[in-house]
């Protein structure tokens, strides 16, 4: 099933369910994806939408943080609950140990020595780890490695 048909079937499920957040949440998502296929100009491709899922799930992530900064825990716990919505979309999450595989693999796909080829390893490394690991994370584990 294609993310627009889940995204759809999940719509009228939250519909039905009378689930507010759900619905709320799901719509938007279905609106950035629209409005970056409009942008776009031709249906999106699998790593576009992972890219509108990215996108909205960052923002969440962040908002959290914002509201918890400024002692809105009802908003935040809100926020949570539309987050949790996003990640039901994106792929399975790399841990810590899957990663350190990938920047291992991917240091010596490129034959990086040192601090200097850091550029070029997180260039080679993110389109394999696109939307199943965060770029903080990745980039933390390049440079551990790379010491």
């Amino acid at each position: 099933m294609s993310l627009s048909d889940q995204i759809m079937a999940d719509m009228k499920s939250a519909m039905k369910n009378h689930d507010k957040t759900t619905l709320n949440t799901v719509r938007m998502i279905k609106s950035a994806l629209m409005n970056e296929k409009i942008k776009a100009g031709h249906d999106l491709t699998p790593d576009e939408e992972l890219t509108v899922l990215n996108r909205e799930k960052k923002q969440r992530e962040e908002s959290i943080d914002e509201f918890f900064k400024a002692n809105r825990d009802d908003l935040a716990e809100e926020t949570k609950k539309e987050l949790a919505v996003v990640e039901k979309y994106m792929p399975k999450q790399m841990n810590q140990d899957e990663l350190r595989a990938a920047v291992k693999e991917t240091i010596d796909e490129v034959g990086a020595k040192g601090k200097s080829d850091f550029g070029k390893v997180m260039k080679a490394l993110m389109p394999k780890i696109k939307g199943r690991a965060d770029g903080k994370a990745a980039s933390q584990a390049v440079r551990d490695q790379l010491n």
